[in-house]
């Protein structure tokens, strides 16, 4: 499939790709670990001790990876767990495994290579030359260096300099691919019975000694837990820079120091007809493919205005052939080499000749051109007033955000003090519980896991003072303080009452058509009989016909050795489904399906000899573990 792969994309995404430890975790820079050399060995692998400060490390930066993912609704105890701990030590564990196989067998990536595969990133080539400037801009946007970024693409090519054959080397016989397609592609007829359990409801008697055994063994699902009315303030940047006036001066200042960054660049959109012929398709495939091109453009020649129709009807791009090949606007460096370089030479409306690329023969027209501009100070002004507001409120964030938790603390019973002192809005909640509410979007302060915690900690409970200030997100901090708390109380047994039956009536009644349901079953394998059972339809495990999933496993996997064949299946509180299978074929091949399917399996294969692998490198690597260090509490970073 034809992708316009935009420049700065690709390398986000080689950056994104590079290994995340530290490098001495990989390389064993002995600098490093000189400096934590000295502390207790958590593990030893091959010899090379894992300290407690590299694993407290790897703990903290998955900590703060998990912080990035999770944002607001984050919580430490995700990873204060045996399972978590052990999870990041496996992984150390493993690195250091695949360092010393990598010392063993002397890989090494040299200079040549590295800046070789530098050189080739798409978009730092301009006028034949690299553009460091362009490659150093890039990287600090991410927050690296070259240096850094370097070390760590060494350390990635390296890694699949070891790892790469092994995962090459993964192979699904094609009898075996294709046995397992086939399997999925087996459609058996089917007819369904269905026990239901409302149509047994009438029959089940239930006592009031059931409904009050019902409720006291499930007395949690009646329980109203403790609550708490509050008021709270928050602090952020947002409300800091409602309190910032920003003078006309400041803003014309701006614009001319910033000019630049309000200059658009000269955009083009283009449409295009592509005939697709990888960088790995045989000759005669690409042969094959240019013809049919070629004749493509003959015919554009003679009619250019049915260049859409012609895109609709031939073009392999399947992300603009529905639009008869529009690409939209894009700038200059945005699409692949050979495509850019030939709609910036065209004039609009002219058609190009025949353009290959990695992904084939693109056929392309100039629909227009939107000028290079620059705007306007009067177009930009509000939104340059709004950045200047946000720079100095995040200046002015850290010195109020150490007023607000002083204040809260010194002031602790009211919280007036502090929402006068930084002109914060005072506000209400109630119904707060220890637990987030589900549903509730992750912006919402007050159900932010961490207030909650501190909202409901014993000394604010018991004593009424102000919550510490709470940070639930970058840059806000909030803080509470109790007007009323409700301790946990039980519903009463007449107020559920109703409920309850209901609940148990549909749990007898779903046992009473399991039981039928069990007995028919018993009966139409002694003898068949099609009587209740609806009508027909063809059943596969790529067309389920909206059979539910635990019922479709027993359907797929019954006996089919002898027709009619018969399986039933529980379904829970919805009762009891009996299958008469009347007949199984073999369904329809789909070759695209198959190769895909085979894909897949090898993908699978590749994964699980990566990890056989890599266990064998770490029983070579003779590894020992301090299993009391490994639990040994860890802070997280700020």
């Amino acid at each position: 499939m034809f992708e316009f792969i935009r420049t700065h994309q690709r390398l986000m995404q080689i950056l994104l790709a590079v290994l995340i430890l530290p490098s001495f975790v990989l390389f064993g820079n002995t600098d490093a670990l000189r400096s934590i050399g000295k502390e207790a060995g958590i593990a030893t692998v091959a010899g090379a001790s894992i300290t407690q400060g590299e694993f407290d490390q790897a703990l903290r930066d998955q900590l703060d990876r998990m912080r990035q993912m999770y944002g607001p609704q984050f919580d430490a105890k995700m990873l204060n767990t045996p399972e978590a701990r052990q999870s990041i030590l496996d992984e150390l564990i493993a690195r250091k495994a695949m360092a010393g196989e990598i010392a063993v067998k002397k890989l090494a990536i040299s200079d040549a290579t590295l800046q070789d595969n530098i050189a080739k990133m798409p978009g730092l080539v301009k006028d034949g030359k690299f553009d460091n400037a362009e490659y150093t801009r890039l990287l600090a946007q991410q927050g690296m260096t070259p240096a850094m970024f370097e070390q760590r693409l060494r350390q990635d090519m390296v890694l699949q300099q070891l790892l790469g054959p092994i995962q090459a080397s993964a192979f699904v016989p094609k009898t075996v691919a294709e046995r397992l397609s086939a399997i999925n592609e087996q459609e058996r007829e089917v007819q369904m019975l269905m026990f239901k359990p409302e149509d047994f409801a009438a029959r089940v008697k239930v006592t009031d000694e059931m409904l009050k055994a019902y409720y006291e063994k499930n007395a949690a699902q009646f329980e109203i837990p403790e609550q708490i009315n509050a008021e709270y303030v928050v602090l952020n940047s947002e409300v800091l820079a409602e309190q910032i006036t920003v003078a006309d001066a400041d803003v014309q200042a701006y614009y001319k120091a910033n000019e630049k960054s309000y200059t658009t660049e000269e955009q083009r959109r283009a449409s295009h007809i592509l005939i697709a012929a990888g960088k790995d398709s045989s000759d005669a495939d690409k042969a094959k493919a240019k013809a049919k091109a070629a004749d493509i453009l003959a015919q554009l020649r003679k009619k250019p205005e049915d260049f859409a129709k012609l895109a609709k009807e031939n073009s392999e791009d399947p992300g603009s052939k529905e639009k008869g090949g529009d690409l939209d606007f894009f700038g200059k460096g945005m699409m692949v080499p050979q495509f850019d370089e030939s709609v910036f030479k065209l004039k609009q409306g002219e058609i190009s000749e025949l353009v290959q690329s990695d992904y084939g023969f693109h056929i392309i027209t100039l629909t227009a051109i939107r000028p290079a501009g620059v705007k306007t100070l009067d177009e930009v002004k509000a939104q340059i007033a709004a950045d200047i507001k946000k720079q100095k409120a995040a200046k002015a964030y850290t010195e109020a955000a150490e007023t607000f938790g002083n204040v809260l603390y010194e002031q602790g019973e009211s919280l007036k003090p502090a929402a006068e002192k930084l002109k914060l809005k005072i506000q209400t909640v109630n119904g707060l519980t220890r637990n987030s509410k589900p549903g509730v979007p992750a912006t919402v302060e007050t159900n932010n896991p961490k207030f909650l915690k501190a909202i409901f900690s014993d000394d604010v409970v018991k004593k009424k003072h102000n919550t510490e200030a709470v940070e639930v997100a970058p840059n806000t901090l909030i803080a509470g303080r109790i007007l009323e708390y409700k301790p946990a109380s039980k519903r009463p047994f007449e107020e559920v009452k109703a409920a309850i039956q209901a609940q148990v009536t549909a749990t007898e009644a779903a046992a009473l058509a399991e039981k039928e349901g069990i007995a028919k079953l018993a009966a139409l394998k002694t003898a068949d009989s099609t009587t209740g059972f609806a009508e027909a339809k063809v059943v596969s495990r790529l067309k389920n016909q909206d059979i539910p999933a635990v019922a479709l496993v027993d359907l797929m996997r019954a006996d089919v050795q002898k027709l009619p064949a018969f399986v039933g299946t529980h379904l829970g509180n919805a009762g009891y489904v009996i299958f008469r299978i009347g007949k199984v074929t073999a369904g329809t091949p789909d070759a695209a399906r198959r190769a895909s399917e085979a894909q897949q399996l090898t993908s699978m294969q590749s994964a699980q000899n990566l990890y056989s692998y890599i266990e064998l490198l770490k029983q070579k690597s003779k590894v020992t573990v301090n299993k009391a260090a490994v639990t040994a509490p860890v802070t997280a970073a700020p």
